[in-house]
């Protein structure tokens, strides 16, 4: 990946969460959404968005639809904040790796709690 594109995602997922926690006035977005990185594509068109957030699955996938809904939204602000000729197009993923990251230490945790146990 290039250095521009590197910071050019970094820009946007500032952006987009700065976005999310002050502009986006959804009740289904909850109260903690986070996002955890943007991949945006070789041709500057399309950008994979990724979000965080805890609860239930209904609760993720109705995260997910308020963000889809405010896509368009956000994608204009964001035209408005950047100096950039074109703004990709946006599309929200759900960001899984902390929650597998916290079913892998509460495995390791059972079994260092099982080896201590055993004579």
């Amino acid at each position: 990946m290039t250095y521009r594109i590197e910071r050019l995602n970094s820009l946007l997922r500032q952006e987009i969460s700065d976005l999310i926690q002050r502009q986006v006035k959804d009740p289904r977005l909850g109260t903690f959404v986070s996002v955890t990185a943007v991949e945006i594509s070789s041709d500057l068109k399309f950008a994979k968005v990724y979000v965080s957030r805890l609860g239930t699955e209904t609760e993720k996938k109705e995260t997910l639809q308020a963000l889809a809904s405010a896509a368009g939204f956000i994608r204009h602000e964001l035209g408005n904040r950047m100096q950039a000729r074109r703004i990709p197009e946006l599309s929200f993923r759900l960001d899984e790796t902390i929650e597998k990251a916290d079913h892998v230490l509460r495995l390791i945790d059972r079994i260092s709690e099982e080896e201590k146990a055993k004579p």
